[in-house]
């Protein structure tokens, strides 16, 4: 069941690669925060509906959350935002490898401390080691 995880985030980070590709498109079309605008006008749109016919959490506990939780979709607008506005000046590989690498570098932040409720992950040689060579990855992609 693990490795049906792993596919599943794999399908969603290669639909990242075309959302950017799209979003920088439709920015160059539309402008740039018009463009992560859209993006997220249509993204709440589907959200609603789904939500609707096939939520079954209370929505309402929204009010009730550590107000820290409430922060993603505005990570999530910046996400957008950043993608639309370098997408079409460095590509799209280049702008999602630039992200993972700042995902893994966060993430493992957040793990080795356990923060925002999550486990304890110690950061250790073998993580240093893969951060480093997705820099190593990232340099390349973008060396001219």
């Amino acid at each position: 069941m693990k490795w049906l995880w792993m596919i599943l985030a794999i399908v969603a980070g290669m639909a990242t690669s075309v959302q950017a590709g799209v979003n920088g498109g439709l920015g160059k079309r539309v402008g740039v925060m018009e463009g992560a605008f859209v993006s997220f006008l249509i993204g709440t749109i589907v959200l609603f509906l789904l939500q609707l016919f096939f939520g079954k959490g209370d929505l309402l506990q929204m009010f009730s959350v550590p107000k820290w939780q409430l922060l993603g979709g505005v990570l999530g607008a910046f996400y957008v935002f950043v993608m639309v506005l370098i997408v079409p000046k460095v590509g799209v590989a280049t702008s999602i490898m630039a992200v993972v690498a700042g995902q893994l570098v966060m993430s493992s932040i957040i793990d080795h401390f356990g923060l925002l409720g999550g486990q304890q992950i110690p950061f250790d040689m073998r993580r240093m080691t893969g951060i480093i060579l997705l820099f190593c990855a990232l340099w390349l992609f973008y060396k001219k």
